[in-house]
This record gives C-alpha cells, sequence and structure tokens, in this order.
C-alpha cells in the first residue's frame, strides 16, 4: 500500500499501560491477510514501557497519536476522528484477532450496504493467550432495535468494525478537556460506552447490525476485570442507557426494565465469577423480579446463571469442579 493511499479500513487501539499485551494486539494486526489498513495506535498518557514496546515495529502503516489521558471513549474519539480508512475497526490493546478479521468484515460490509456495523463471535483466552473454552456466541441476523438495546450482540470492543458513513451521521460536537470537539463515543463515560453507542445507532439511524459466523476476536479475560466493583458497573449502564432515553421515550417506555433485567443477569454471572455469592444470588433473583421476560426469551441461560448462583453456596472445592465440568461441555457446544 502506498503511504498516501486511501485505506480500506483503520483499525484504532487505544492504549493506556498496556505493556504486557501490546505486542501481541499489533502483530495480530500486522498479520492481516488484508494489507489495505492504517494501524492508530492512540498514546491515553500512557505511564509504563508501552511506547517502547510500539517504537520496535517499523511500518509505515503505523500511526502513534499522543493524548493526556482521557478516557476509553476519548482515546478512540481521538484515533477515529485521525482515521482515513473507509472502515474503523475497534480493537481493544489486551485483545487481538484472527489473521483474516479484517477480510471476512471488508467482505460481509461490502456485500451487504445496509449493514452499518459489522461482527463476530469471540473466543475468551487467559493471561498466557491460551483459550479457556468458551466465548460469546451473539445473534448475527435479524438484529432488532430491542436486541441491540437489551443484548448488545457486539459483544465487545474489538469485535466491530464500523462504515464510515455510520460514524459521520452520529458524531456531535461537545465540549471535551477545555474545548468543543467531534464525539463519537461518550466521553462522560468510563463504563458501558459502548451501550449508549450502540443504542443511539439504533434509535436515530436506519444502519443494521450483523455478524460474520466465525470467531475471529480474542477477548482476554483477567481476574482484576471480574474483580471490579459490580453494582458500580451496573450504575454506570445506566447512567448510559439514560442519555438516549429522550431520542425514544415510548421505545424505552417498553423495553427499559427489559433491558434492566438482562443487565442485571450478566451482572449476577459477574458476581458469581468474583465469588460474590450472596449478591450473585439477589441480582439473578432482582432480574426475575424486575422482568420475567428474560426466562420466556432465554430460559437456558436464566436457569443456568440461576443455578450457578445457587450452586456458588456450595464448597468452594466442590464448586470449582463443577464449574469446570459445565464450562468444558458448554465450551465444545458453542466452538462445535
Amino acid at each position: 500500500m502506498n503511504i498516501n493511499s486511501v485505506p480500506i479500513v483503520s483499525v484504532v487501539v487505544p492504549m493506556f499501560n498496556v505493556e504486557a499485551y501490546i505486542a501481541k494486539c499489533i502483530e495480530s494486526v500486522l498479520g492481516q491477510s488484508l494489507k489495505q489498513f492504517e494501524l492508530i495506535l492512540v498514546d491515553d498518557g500512557c505511564s509504563d514501557n508501552t511506547l517502547e514496546v510500539v517504537q520496535r515495529y517499523q511500518d509505515h502503516r503505523i500511526r502513534v497519536i499522543s493524548q493526556a489521558n482521557r478516557g476509553l471513549s476519548g482515546a478512540r474519539n481521538t484515533g477515529i476522528d485521525v482515521s482515513r480508512g473507509l472502515y474503523v475497526a475497534l480493537l481493544d490493546a489486551d485483545d487481538y484477532w484472527a489473521v483474516d478479521k479484517l477480510q471476512q468484515h471488508v467482505k460481509h460490509l461490502n456485500n451487504r450496504p445496509m449493514v452499518g456495523v459489522s461482527y463476530s463471535p469471540s473466543l475468551f483466552v487467559d493471561e498466557q493467550n491460551e483459550l479457556l473454552g468458551i466465548g460469546q456466541f451473539p445473534k448475527l441476523h435479524d438484529i432488532s432495535k430491542q436486541h441491540v438495546f437489551c443484548r448488545n450482540p457486539v459483544g465487545n470492543g474489538s469485535s466491530p468494525v464500523i462504515r464510515r458513513s455510520l460514524l459521520e451521521e452520529v458524531a456531535y460536537y461537545e465540549k471535551g478537556c477545555n474545548r468543543y470537539r467531534k464525539m463519537y463515543f461518550n466521553e462522560s463515560l468510563n463504563q458501558s460506552e459502548d451501550i449508549e453507542f450502540w443504542t443511539r445507532i439504533v434509535l436515530v439511524t436506519q444502519w443494521k447490525f450483523e455478524g460474520v459466523a466465525v470467531p475471529l476476536t480474542y477477548y482476554r479475560v483477567n481476574q482484576g476485570g471480574l474483580s471490579a466493583n459490580i453494582e458500580r458497573q451496573f450504575a454506570c449502564w445506566q447512567k448510559a442507557v439514560e442519555l438516549n432515553r429522550e431520542k425514544a421515550p415510548t421505545f424505552f417506555k417498553q423495553y427499559y426494565r427489559l433491558a434492566k433485567a438482562y443487565q442485571l443477569r450478566y451482572m449476577a454471572r459477574r458476581a458469581i465469577q468474583s465469588n460474590e455469592k450472596w449478591l450473585g444470588l439477589r441480582l439473578i433473583l432482582k432480574a426475575l423480579c424486575c422482568d420475567f421476560r428474560i426466562l420466556l426469551q432465554e430460559p437456558k441461560r436464566t436457569i443456568i446463571t440461576l443455578g450457578g448462583a445457587v450452586l456458588r453456596l456450595l464448597p468452594l472445592s466442590l464448586y470449582i469442579k463443577l464449574e469446570r465440568a459445565a464450562m468444558q461441555y458448554l465450551g465444545k457446544k458453542q466452538i462445535s
């Protein structure tokens, strides 16, 4: 690719103290089967050796943008704003991609002009890049506004590839860091920024969400993420959701409680994983009381979460054996 040519895809990677992961992330992009891309690495105020690792890679497709720390949304906004690609792919610095990730999504978007956000299933890996045998396998087709709001089919921030025309349609100007600048993701949010963004897209545009069937993203699960304050995360979700209520009050009246129930169920699973036994049980019961439709729409997942919350009250050694057996069984079913 000529240095002055327009890339097909701009890959935006926010970086904040990720020296342990950034090499794997960069190499997964440089190794893509589709070569016409630019890789925009946004240094969001790194204070570790991340930039020293980045400097090892001498490739004209890499651009490094440095700024004072603005958080994930601010780093993504900076990267998107300077990008030149027809499509923009998001990748978190601790995750990485399969070799044909970009090629598959570009083909999908080229063939489906009504699709604005293309995504894929993701496989979970640990700190050593070992597969955990489980992943995110979302619904891929016929995605409704309700499904985006309640279930977030995109799954995680390293899965989507987005049309530039969609990004321009939902962009707005707002004051950030003492000056007005172009916003895509809401910079007032330090969590659940994806939820707000996807919801805004389906409420104010006609673009469709659609996935490709092959797992193309490797999403890193670490214990630090699991031990975060679960109730604070729920409060952040509520704040993100409320930002779009005025855009579609009738829609919110119909689906807000259902979306809240699904989020409570998700938080229950996080609590169970974090050994917050009673919190997990309380959250799944609260989810069922909030909107019983989660049991009717997704009986298996809801019952599994409830069962997991109850079993978590067992002695730890017994629970670990049961959990391992269940993960192996479900992992084989998902990946096969």
